[in-house]
């Protein structure tokens, strides 16, 4: 099967980005987006011309390094599933696909698809973790958590940390990324003695950096670990929580 590929090209952080056309002669329809790539940088390369630079790691939709955009769209075709396990299926002979790096002022583009997502991890570093004493880990059964209550808690960390709910929302927000974080840690009983504390810091962090919830969903349909709706209202309630909780 016969692609098009545009491909957003960029030598650097200060260099003018252009994009480029190139044609993929052998694509396979069970090829991954990422497969695709691999392809087309092999052809490339037979060419003397420099390949295209992409993030992946795991290619199992584990890590979350592979977010980039598909014709306008987070991580492809599909929605709620990353770039890695999006199939090019049953795209007729001759198609045009558009790759692009993931679109946020946040995200400064590094080199071709790889951009800079370490806004995130400053964002985590003011309250993603959680104090402790050092020393033997405790006993699994040490500290009783409710069988609904630790499910509920594993389901919100399912975040991946791919950053595609603020490529995906029209303000940038994170509140998706965040709130999930927030409500995972709020339901464990060690994270849970600093809850208000990394409330207010996550809070002002977001409201720093990043853009507000406005509720158009955009970032639920784009995220691959299906986080529901309802995460991006935790970052509300746990900072107003934390306005009447001062002392933690």
């Amino acid at each position: 099967m016969m692609l098009r590929v545009k491909v957003w090209r960029q030598d650097g952080r200060e260099q003018k980005g252009r994009f480029e056309e190139y044609v993929l002669e052998d694509a396979d329809p069970l090829m991954s987006i990422l497969e695709m790539l691999d392809a087309l940088n092999a052809s490339l390369m037979k060419q003397n011309i420099a390949p295209i630079a992409f993030d992946s790691d795991c290619r199992e939709g584990i890590c979350g390094a592979c977010a980039l955009m598909v014709n306008g769209r987070p991580n492809g075709f599909a929605q709620n599933m990353p770039a890695c396990h999006q199939r090019l299926g049953e795209l007729e002979e001759g198609t045009r696909i558009t790759i692009e790096p993931l679109r946020s002022g946040l995200y400064p583009v590094i080199r071709d698809l790889v951009v800079d997502r370490s806004i995130l991890d400053h964002l985590m570093g003011t309250g993603g973790a959680a104090s402790t004493k050092t020393g033997a880990a405790p006993d699994a059964d040490g500290l009783p958590i409710g069988k609904d209550r630790a499910l509920e808690a594993l389901d919100l960390g399912a975040c991946i940390g791919c950053g595609v709910c603020v490529a995906a929302c029209p303000n940038g927000s994170a509140a998706l990324y965040a709130g999930a974080r927030l409500a995972s840690l709020a339901l464990l009983p060690i994270p849970s003695k600093e809850r208000r504390k990394r409330a207010r810091d996550m809070s002002k962090a977001l409201e720093s950096f990043f853009g507000g919830c406005s509720g158009y969903a955009e970032c639920v349909r784009a995220c691959p670990a299906k986080l529901p709706l309802g995460v991006t209202g935790v970052v509300t309630r746990e900072r107003w929580g934390a306005l009447f909780h001062r002392k933690n």
